[in-house]
């Protein structure tokens, strides 16, 4: 039999999907199951956007596009840059790819080589760790505590930063947290890169959904940072698999070479029905879908604790709440299990995102509808006012 690469047998798994699996095993018997598990928004992706996908295949708009993406959706991207930004991004600077996990493996692929050191906050993506490490440099965990928000400060970037790091990845908002990066600390630590010539890759996926503010970009603070997003989450649009990133100047062709090489284009329907995100109507709708995810976590902050799970650091975007489960045992993935099997709620073990907090944790998404939220603690509440 073919051996299997040290790479591929190293590769951890992800702890979501096997949850996910295991939720759909149970529905596939009859079981009503509460998915609070992977991180999807609940709501269906827009009218405008579906029109326009569909407008494309009926106008045969299904060949390659250029491997960075069409003019139009680097236009109308650079432009959303300037009206909500008022920052001039020139659309040559920006690359659209085959969702945001192709625009993280083009920055990693484009800032490293074999046995760099990449610092990653931890708690951190789950998936971030794996693309480092599949690509042959080396994932440095930072760990970040609650009363810094899980988030890193530039005292601890800059102490662990050693001659063969390359790169710093954050996110703002965080996976699995919700919390941002403050501006302060954003600023510090692209000055700590900047100075030590390495890469600053921000993860903007949920840039979009933060609660009572502006969304922010790094490039208003560090223009030469390496920015990845994407249409999934804020646009509901998961399925379509497109996400973009800006780079520097200077790493255009670079970028678009690798691009070619690994992914040749990305979807030439998805690109064309992304259009319509940047449509007035299609903003007012998505600008109400965030307010509605607001109250959500507000229901879901006021009742955590009650069951035990106590929120440390205050949630300010994307979908989740990164909850302390210790008042229910060490280990959160047997913790998980027991919910799903007991409560049929779908939950995430904080191992998927973290090595060190992660046996104490668990992620909450919340992203079902409120009737659903309220039934899924009615349940949690059963199961763990009860005997471990």
């Amino acid at each position: 039999m073919p051996t299997v690469s040290a790479r591929a047998g190293a590769m951890e798994p992800f702890r979501v999907m096997q949850v996910l699996a295991e939720a759909q095993d149970l529905e596939a018997g009859g079981a009503d199951v509460i998915h609070l598990e992977v991180g999807e928004p609940d709501f269906p992706t827009p009218e405008a956007i579906v029109a326009a996908g569909q407008r494309a295949l009926a106008n045969g708009i299904t060949r390659y596009t250029p491997a960075h993406g069409t003019a139009a959706l680097r236009q109308a991207i650079a432009a959303d840059y300037r009206r909500l930004h008022g920052l001039e991004v020139d659309p040559e600077r920006v690359v659209v790819t085959a969702g945001a996990s192709a625009a993280i493996l083009l920055a990693l692929a484009a800032a490293t080589d074999a046995g760099d050191g990449v610092l990653l906050p931890d708690p951190g993506y789950a998936c971030n760790r794996q693309f480092v490490t599949a690509l042959g440099a080396r994932p440095v965990l930072v760990p970040v505590p609650a009363a810094s928000g899980f988030q890193p400060t530039a005292a601890q970037i800059a102490a662990a930063w050693e001659p063969g790091t390359r790169a710093v990845m954050l996110a703002s908002p965080a996976n699995p947290t919700g919390t941002l990066l403050p501006v302060e600390e954003l600023v510090a630590i692209a000055a700590v890169a900047r100075a030590r010539g390495g890469v600053l890759i921000m993860d903007e996926i949920y840039g979009r959904l933060v609660f009572g503010r502006s969304p922010d970009t790094a490039l208003r603070w560090m223009p030469e940072a390496v920015v990845v997003n994407s249409f999934s989450k804020y646009c509901a649009m998961t399925g379509w698999r497109l996400g973009w990133m800006v780079v520097p100047e200077h790493w255009i062709e670079p970028v678009r070479r690798l691009a070619q090489n690994l992914f040749v284009a990305p979807s030439t329907m998805a690109q064309a029905a992304a259009l319509a995100a940047f449509e007035a109507g299609t903003e007012d709708l998505l600008q109400a879908r965030v307010r509605e995810l607001e109250s959500r976590r507000d229901f879901l902050l006021s009742v955590l604790p009650e069951l035990g799970l106590e929120v440390r650091a205050r949630p300010e975007g994307a979908f989740y709440i990164y909850a302390d489960s210790r008042a229910h045992g060490p280990d959160s993935e047997a913790l998980c299990a027991r919910i799903l099997r007991e409560a049929r709620v779908a939950l995430t073990p904080g191992t998927d995102f973290s090595p060190g907090s992660g046996r104490d944790h668990i992620r909450i998404a919340y992203t079902q509808p409120r009737e659903r939220l309220e039934e899924a603690v009615a349940r949690l509440r059963r199961v763990l006012a009860g005997p471990a």
